[in-house]
């Protein structure tokens, strides 16, 4: 039961969302442990948000480095961020901590970083990444204005890698978004997966709350 977060874009909400699935999970009594395989845009390049949000909502004890494999200071992409201090990104390890992970926990939760083919090398992209995971992805739709285009793009570019949309999560990052119903119906009618949930516009986030937005049970049916 491991699951890689995918999003329409950068800032839409998959650190959130893949914190909340880690309460979800954890309230059915599993073991479970949140990864970001490559962060960028760390205060310190110790330790992202990101992560110490996915180690907080985890109960497994895992390394940093387990947990987080590449961070990166700089706010660009990821290749570039890894280009400026000399370093390659290297999947092997990626997979190596993956696989640590998988060890220690019921249900491993892999949040990628930005969308779904932000490179990573000069040669591999985040759904390069997904595919040598090969995991059920489940897709964070930043509800907001071009919204419609990026989930079902997205979507397509997952099944074209041959992977499983597992599911779908419509999170609206920001207030007053026109037409919201109408729009996340669009999506229901066009994306072939089930809606995990909708989580409304929070001032402040709260993933464990938001869990309760989410049905997790619908994965469970989906496997």
């Amino acid at each position: 039961m491991n699951y890689f977060i995918t999003g329409t874009d950068t800032g839409v909400g998959k650190t959130l969302v893949s914190c909340a699935l880690l309460h979800g999970f954890a309230a059915q009594g599993k073991s479970v442990v949140g990864m970001k395989p490559v962060a960028a845009g760390s205060a310190d390049g110790v330790q992202h948000e990101d992560v110490r949000q996915l180690r907080a909502a985890s109960n497994v004890l895992a390394s940093g480095g387990q947990i987080n494999p590449y961070c990166f200071v700089q706010a660009v992409a990821p290749h570039l961020a890894a280009r400026f201090i000399g370093i390659r990104i290297n999947f092997a390890r990626i997979m190596e901590s993956f696989s640590e992970l998988n060890a220690q926990a019921d249900v491993v939760i892999v949040e990628g970083v930005g969308g779904f083919r932000v490179p990573l090398n000069d040669e591999q992209d985040s759904a390069d990444l997904a595919e040598q995971l090969g995991l059920p992805v489940i897709l964070v739709a930043g509800m907001r204005l071009g919204c419609l285009n990026y989930a079902l793009l997205t979507a397509e570019a997952i099944a074209a890698r041959g992977l499983t949309l597992a599911g779908w999560v419509a999170n609206v990052p920001e207030a007053g978004m026109a037409m919201l119903k109408e729009n996340i119906a669009a999506l229901e009618q066009r994306i072939g997966a089930p809606l995990l949930g909708v989580v409304p516009h929070l001032e402040q986030p709260d993933a464990r709350a938001v869990a309760g937005y989410l049905d997790v049970a619908l994965l469970d049916k989906r496997d």
